[in-house]
This record gives structure tokens, C-alpha cells and sequence, in this order.
């Protein structure tokens, strides 16, 4: 069965692995809350869904060239296929946007990501994403990697490492990259659990539970009407704050704490707060302005690149280097994203950086209007040079006069 065959066709009966398995079963990583976090499950909580999909559209977007090294100059390697492949679309089905987000998605929740590299005579055509939980690292003992691949028909077949484009998150290996869910999971998991907290007390009205009580013998038939009327009548966001019409001697008392008495909100706060540090995403990012100021966020932004972004940007730019660039090429030929635009800052501050720049003679006016996007204008090469300045021991030029 080829390669393809295995990788898109499905099975009514495919044999799981204990990792899939536990997966498929809902079982995943226990925590103190009593809440199991799974990869899936820590996707319903708002805050990681939020970070994580910050991370991904943000590398997303940035521009990945593939450059060639000649002499002191960098060239755009345009008619080279993998040029194509990293910039534009990895396969027949993705565009490189979605590539990278789905790559930063399943380092955030797995830790790592694998594409099948598809190869025809030795040339790269395609990338293939597999599915993390049906990929399993191995390093024998000769020291060489390969790849326990699970298909989705249920076959298994064993991989090299030239066959696997393999972008590994933080490892405590070297081999396989660890999952900040599992790490992370008790923070994750209470996550998760306020915020089922909270709409179960909206469910009921925003009301904490409580006692009907009476000085009447009931027997188990009557307890069981006497609630579900109840319930029928005060229970849920559309009977909240109706005003209860008691018979019988019956007497309602609240029990158990409100939800400020709590501290639910606090609890929230300090659970967005946490998960925000551990994919490094500023608060602000993901909908907090409570300590969002115009003169810190800026800076923020920044850190965001560099703190965050970055060492992902490193993994898949060595990995790129090292997997999918020919041995032959890769002392000349390279590929970099370009983190500019994330790094731009306001109109103003741009703009007296730019001056900076062109008054010193660093940049042209056609290398600042390619910074803006912007087609270069005639007579735009020009380096100037501040007439103040001038090389140590050199006399300056004297005009001539008639």
C-alpha cells in the first residue's frame, strides 16, 4: 500500500496505540481538580484557545523567505521550488499561512510537529502534516532517529528521519519535545473548572443552592414533587430573581457562599494571568486591558516577539535548515522570517527612526520605502553623508571657485 494511500484513507477499525487510546477514550492528563486535561479539553478553555491562537496567527502571517548567500548580498532564491513550498503552499490542500498556524498549534499542544516530506527523484514537493498523537520518536541504539508512524487505515510503518520534517518544542531529551498541557495541566485544569463553576451558577439563576425546609412530615413522594416544582419554577437564567410564592410551612434557606464572598472573579483573573505566562502571550492580547496602558503596550508588543515568537521562529528556521535544505546548499542558502512588521511601533516613532537612519547615511530612501512596502522612486539610491562628520585624520574637500 503506498505512502498516500495509508495517509488518507480511513479504517472503521484502526488499532490504537496506549497514547491514541487514551485519547480516543477521553482519558488524558489527571489533575487535582478532578478534571482530566486533554490536548481537545484545554482547547475549551477561552484563555488558551485565546493564546494559542495568537502564537499561530502570528507566525502565520509573517513572511518566510528562502534567501541565497552571495558574497556580502542576500538574494531571494525565487526559482527554487522550496522557495515556493515555504512561501506560498507546502502541498496541493494548504497555503504556508496554515502550515505554520497548524505547526505552532501543535507545539503549543503537544509539543511537537511532523510533516511527512513527500519527494520525487530526491526533489522536495510537499509537506504533509501528521498527526502528533501517531507519531513516536526513536533513537536506536546506533544513535539514528526514526519515526513509529501510525496511519489513519491502522497500518504502521517506520520512517527515517529524512522522511520526517520534525519541529521539536522544549525537550528534556533532545529527541521529543514535551507538551506544556501535561506540564501545565493542574493550571489548565482549574482553568476549565471555574469556568464550569461559573456557568453552573448561572444556570441557576446566579443563585447559590439552599434548603427547603419544614416542620410537616413528607413522605419521598412528596420531597420529589416539592423540588422538581421548584426547580420547574426558579431554576435557570430565565426564572432568576422571580419571587418565590412558598405554601405548606415551607421555608427556603441559602446555603454555601456567594460568589464574590469566593472570590470567583479573582480566581479568574489569577487563572488568565497564569496560562498567559505560560505561552508567554501578554494579557493584554488575549481581551485583559486591566493593566493595558497606552505607554506600556507598545513595549508589551514587543516583548511578545521577542520572548514568544522568536525561539519559535528559531526552531522552525535551524529545522528548516537542517531537514529540508540539501546538504550541498546549506552553507549558502538559508530561510528567514521576517519579524519587521511586527516590530514597526507607531507612525511617528517610525518616522523619526527612519530620518535617523538616512541622515547618517545607513539607509537609502528606496531601502525605508521597501521597508513601507513601497515601490522605490528615481534617484532614491543616494546615501547621504552629514557634513559634520568626516573620517579621523582625513581633511575635508574644498569646493572649487572660478
Amino acid at each position: 500500500m503506498s505512502f498516500f494511500k495509508k495517509l488518507f484513507t480511513k479504517s472503521q477499525a484502526a488499532p490504537f496505540d496506549s497514547h491514541a487510546l487514551l485519547q480516543a477514550l477521553g482519558v488524558g492528563y489527571e489533575t487535582d481538580t478532578n478534571i482530566t486535561v486533554t490536548p481537545e479539553s484545554a482547547m475549551r478553555c477561552c484563555t488558551v484557545f485565546s493564546c494559542i491562537r495568537v502564537l499561530a496567527e502570528s507566525v502565520g502571517q509573517l513572511p518566510l523567505n528562502y534567501f541565497v548567500q552571495q558574497g556580502e548580498k542576500r538574494v531571494k532564491a525565487t526559482g527554487s521550488r522550496l522557495y515556493h513550498l515555504l512561501k506560498l503552499s507546502p502541498n496541493s490542500y494548504m497555503t504556508s499561512q496554515e502550515l505554520w498556524e497548524l505547526c505552532i498549534t501543535h507545539l503549543c499542544l503537544r509539543g511537537n510537529f511532523y510533516a511527512y516530506k513527500n519527494t520525487v527523484k530526491g526533489e522536495l514537493r510537499e509537506l504533509l502534516p501528521l498527526n502528533p498523537d501517531n507519531v513516536e520518536p526513536k533513537l536506536l541504539d546506533d544513535y539514528t532517529l526514526v519515526y513509529d508512524v501510525t496511519f489513519a487505515n491502522g497500518s504502521r510503518d517506520i520512517l527515517t528521519a529524512d522522511q520526517v520534517f520534525h519541529v521539536k518544542g522544549f525537550s528534556v531529551d533532545g529527541i521529543k519535545g514535551v507538551s506544556p498541557i501535561s506540564y501545565a495541566r493542574n493550571a489548565i485544569g482549574l482553568g476549565l473548572a471555574t469556568e464550569k463553576h461559573g456557568a453552573k451558577l448561572f444556570s441557576n439563576g446566579a443563585r447559590p443552592g439552599g434548603i427547603l425546609s419544614t416542620d410537616q412530615t413528607l413522605n419521598d413522594d412528596v420531597v420529589k414533587r416539592v423540588k422538581q416544582s421548584w426547580d420547574d419554577q426558579y431554576q435557570g437564567l430565565d426564572n432568576a430573581h422571580k419571587v418565590a410564592i412558598l405554601e405548606a410551612g415551607l421555608k427556603w434557606v441559602s446555603v454555601g457562599m456567594t460568589s464574590d464572598d469566593a472570590q470567583f472573579l479573582e480566581t479568574r483573573k489569577y487563572q488568565r494571568s497564569e496560562i498567559c505566562g505560560l505561552f508567554r502571550v501578554p494579557p493584554h492580547m488575549v481581551g485583559d486591558l486591566e493593566k493595558a496602558t497606552f505607554s506600556n503596550i507598545e513595549h508589551q508588543a514587543q516583548e511578545f516577539v521577542v520572548n514568544a515568537l522568536v525561539p519559535y521562529l528559531t526552531r522552525i528556521e535551524q529545522r528548516i535548515q537542517v531537514s529540508l535544505i540539501p546538504e550541498a546548499k546549506r552553507a549558502s542558502h538559508f530561510a528567514k522570517f521576517n519579524v519587521n512588521s511586527l516590530l514597526r511601533g507607531d507612525m511617528k516613532s517610525r518616522a523619526e527612526f527612519y530620518t535617523k537612519l538616512q541622515q547618517t547615511g545607513s539607509l537609502s530612501p528606496n531601502e525605508i520605502r521597501a521597508l513601507e512596502d513601497l515601490d522605490p522612486r528615481d534617484g532614491g539610491d543616494i546615501y547621504l553623508t552629514p557634513m559634520n562628520m568626516l573620517i579621523n585624520g582625513k581633511e575635508p574637500e574644498k569646493n572649487e571657485t572660478n
